[in-house]
């Protein structure tokens, strides 16, 4: 047997595709669901039907293998939660029919094996997967209305027609001689099934692990990146540039804390991937298809090479949740500073809340703004002094600055398997402060007055002026004026949100402490102001 067998339900079915809805149009033939192959009938009656005025009686399938799994394609053609009804209404019983004569039962109920199509905000199913995969947005275009969805970067599956359950044979290599469906009142069709003959489950269960992609010759790795990477049974994200530098040059770096200069190349990079042992991984850059590896074997070895043009690597050491407080060594207390951790291999591990790559490193202006920051192929994470999220384990590359008055801090740090705390200091070389010098930035956009009194103390900045102001047909910041400056809960910084009034001959006029605005804000037409003035 192949390692997943779609079995005909031909003979069997006993409704057309109507007993779904009128005028519907679902997927019918060779399908492929999660990367499993399915048959579903094409015959006038596609589906087994089941329920009160469609088909009471029990169904025999019969199948004569021996399967490690079974996965079924059905879907519930009524349900009554929005009525106040409770979840887990009995629909059917599936029941294994052994060839030596055992059985095994298992309940089919709604929202845990089986579930009704459209899903209803927040009835996902617990024990069901939709037919459609998760998925990636695409990474360069879209809708225009899409531009704020496109920031998650993700879209959820959710089902078109059907769920796929999927059923653990617990007698392993016993072979199963039939499957009885049993029906209960409610109306409910099953579309495929298919056998499984590998001892995985076929849904990925496991989370997502980092792969080092590299391209052995230079024709490859020299092209500007655009690398894709695909995954028929399992998930993968976007891939990004790995850094250039051995990690040894980047922690001797004379910019320490002031970030890194940006691979555009295609070579090396990383990506996550979450996927079966049986699932294909394909490797493209510029459209084109540079190998593909199987995931087992990948997770097996380590390594794969499947050809001269691609190598594939997992480089997941494991990981651990860590609580991090950054301490200023003379006063022994958490300081607000910026922060960036990353692997020897050079992926990025963001502090929990904060991105790795901010709008997925593309360009930023007045989009994902506030609490990271990129420089070239570093983004650093705001944080009060403390922050928790995943590291890896081993050595861990550390990246800390605040301002121009303390020594940046980029260092080795080693995560021990277990450990949950780590500490970091920082030391002032210089404190203008006391001298009566403070240091502030009268010029800054988009921020709202609390991102900007947190980059403030991130940067060691005493007052931040946030500038409303215009840009064609669009006015930022209107609604953090007041007309006085706001302090911090601590005294530490100072925001003042005031107005920038710009026009093409006259220049740009930072309009610093206004209680009142001075308008307009701006004029003389595009791009400072409205189109045609």
């Amino acid at each position: 047997m192949k390692d997943y067998q779609p079995i005909s339900l031909t003979d069997l079915c006993n409704v057309n595709a109507e007993i779904i809805g009128a005028n519907t149009t679902p997927t019918l033939g060779q399908q492929t669901f999660h990367g499993l192959p399915f048959h579903i009938s094409e015959s006038e009656k596609c589906f087994l039907g089941f329920g009160e005025g469609v088909n009471t009686d029990s169904i025999q399938v019969p199948i004569s293998a021996s399967p490690k799994r079974v996965i079924f394609v059905h879907r519930l053609l009524e349900s009554r939660i929005p009525e106040g009804e409770p979840i887990g209404k009995l629909i059917a019983n599936y029941v294994f029919h052994y060839t030596d004569g055992e059985t095994e039962s298992v309940p089919i109920r709604e929202r845990f094996e089986i579930g009704s199509v459209p899903q209803g905000w927040g009835q996902q199913t617990f024990l069901a997967i939709p037919d459609r995969q998760e998925s990636l947005a695409s990474r360069h275009e879209g809708p225009w209305g899409s531009a704020g969805n496109r920031q998650t970067e993700v879209s959820q599956g959710t089902p078109r027609d059907y769920y796929l359950w999927t059923w653990k044979n617990p007698r392993d290599d016993a072979e199963v001689a039939s499957i009885e469906i049993q029906p209960q009142e409610r109306r409910f069709i099953v579309a495929a099934i298919t056998l499984g003959s590998l001892d995985e489950d076929p849904i990925p269960r496991r989370p997502r692990r980092e792969v080092k992609i590299t391209l052995p010759q230079s024709d490859d790795a020299d092209k500007p990146f655009d690398m894709e990477v695909n995954v028929d049974r399992g998930v993968a994200t976007y891939p990004y540039p790995l850094p250039e530098n051995a990690p040894d040059a980047f922690i001797n770096d004379d910019f320490k804390g002031w970030g890194e200069s940006q691979n555009n190349k295609s070579s090396p990079a990383y990506v996550e991937v979450s996927a079966t042992p049986s699932a294909s991984v394909e490797v493209k850059n510029q459209g084109e298809t540079l190998g593909t590896v199987n995931w087992g074997e990948v997770e097996e070895k380590g390594v794969v090479q499947p050809n001269e043009r691609v190598k594939v690597e997992v480089i997941d050491s494991g990981r651990n949740w860590v609580h991090t407080t950054v301490i200023d060594e003379d006063t022994g207390k958490p300081v607000p500073c910026r922060v960036h951790f990353r692997s020897p291999h050079g992926v990025p591990y963001a502090p929990h809340g904060h991105h790795a790559h901010v709008n997925s490193n593309m360009g930023t202006w007045h989009v994902d703004i506030g609490g990271d920051v990129r420089l070239g192929q570093i983004s650093y994470a705001y944080i009060d002094g403390t922050c928790q999220g995943w590291l890896p384990r081993g050595d861990v590359i550390v990246d800390v600055a605040r301002g121009f008055e303390y020594t940046p801090l980029r260092t080795t740090v080693n995560i021990e398997p277990g450990q949950r705390e780590l500490t970091l200091r920082l030391k002032r070389w210089c404190n203008m402060n006391a001298e009566r010098y403070f240091s502030g930035d009268t010029h800054v956009h988009f921020l709202s007055t609390q991102g900007a009194h947190t980059e403030a103390q991130g940067e060691d900045l005493g007052v931040v002026n946030l500038l409303l102001s215009q840009w064609g047909h669009l006015f930022t910041n209107t609604e953090e004026f007041i007309g006085r400056p706001t302090t911090s809960a601590d005294g530490r910084s100072i925001v003042y949100a005031t107005q920038e009034n710009r026009q093409h001959l006259l220049g740009h006029l930072t309009l610093l402490g206004l209680k009142e605005q001075v308008a307009p804000w701006c004029s003389d037409g595009p791009g400072e102001a409205e189109l045609g003035g």
